[in-house]
């Protein structure tokens, strides 16, 4: 069953759900521009990792086996120890716990030289929110936009600052890079907000060469449809992160249409 938005779900860009929906779209792009690539180009799935800490790192979803099984053991053997009680109550507080997180992007190298061309991107909550991954992420950007290797940069999630531009004074909710090495500073992006589709893009490659187009609709509609999201997701509650009032308003006309609520 196809999703009832016309373009980004923002269902999807929920911090439980987007890591699998992360990595489907990554696998999607990679099945996808593989057989019109080759044999001149290989498309490689290559991972990151980052530190994280803080409350932010909560959203991540990674549950701490080891915490947890320290509490059960605590809970089936109590202390024989009597404490007496303390007149000052304590306070429920959560402590910043180091977590790793692997997030994967695509690289576009040409066979016989095996030469990173094109860089893949699909932006996560620990590229955009402050701290050390965005700080990582931002410094690769850099390294790639100072040099002939070419930037798609594909942002579907609406909250956090998205990556610096220039001369982009509008606001839209998701957006795609498209930065040619040899077209440099000047770039292509495609914004796009709630209720539009998402617009096909060229992947650029060496010049002289047939760019495939992206319908990256089209990849995010099957990863729906053969992921089973419809079962997943619950329309009749208000998405997260939340929508503004007038989105809000938009979204819940077009559910009711729709027959989700």
């Amino acid at each position: 069953m196809p999703s009832p938005f016309p373009g980004m779900d923002p269902y999807l860009e929920h911090p439980e759900i987007w890591p699998g929906v992360h990595l489907l779209l990554i696998a999607a792009l990679t099945e996808s521009l593989t057989p019109q690539l080759r044999p001149k180009y290989s498309v490689s799935v290559e991972v990151r990792m980052y530190e994280t800490s803080g409350e932010q790192s909560l959203l991540v979803g990674i549950p701490d086996v080891s915490i947890q099984s320290s509490v059960s053991n605590a809970q089936r053997h109590p202390s024989q120890v009597t404490v007496s009680a303390s007149p000052v109550q304590p306070i429920r507080v959560t402590v910043p716990i180091p977590e790793t997180v692997r997030q994967g992007y695509l690289e576009i190298r040409k066979v016989a030289t095996k030469e990173v061309i094109t860089a893949i991107e699909v932006l996560s909550p620990v590229n955009k929110r402050p701290g050390k991954g965005r700080q990582t992420y931002e410094s690769k950007r850099e390294r790639i936009l100072g040099s002939s290797t070419h930037l798609v940069e594909i942002d579907l999630l609406r909250v956090w600052e998205p990556m610096p531009v220039f001369a982009n004074g509008s606001q839209n909710h998701y957006r795609i890079l498209v930065s040619r090495g040899d077209c440099r500073p000047s770039a292509d992006l495609y914004a796009f907000n709630l209720q539009d589709a998402i617009a096909p893009f060229p992947l650029p490659l060496r010049a002289g060469d047939r760019e495939p187009i992206i319908d990256l609709q089209a990849l995010l509609s099957d990863i729906y449809d053969r992921a089973g999201y419809d079962l997943k997701l619950d329309y009749t509650s208000d998405p997260i992160p939340p929508l503004s009032a007038t989105d809000a308003a938009w979204a819940n006309a077009l559910l009711i249409e729709k027959g989700w609520r």
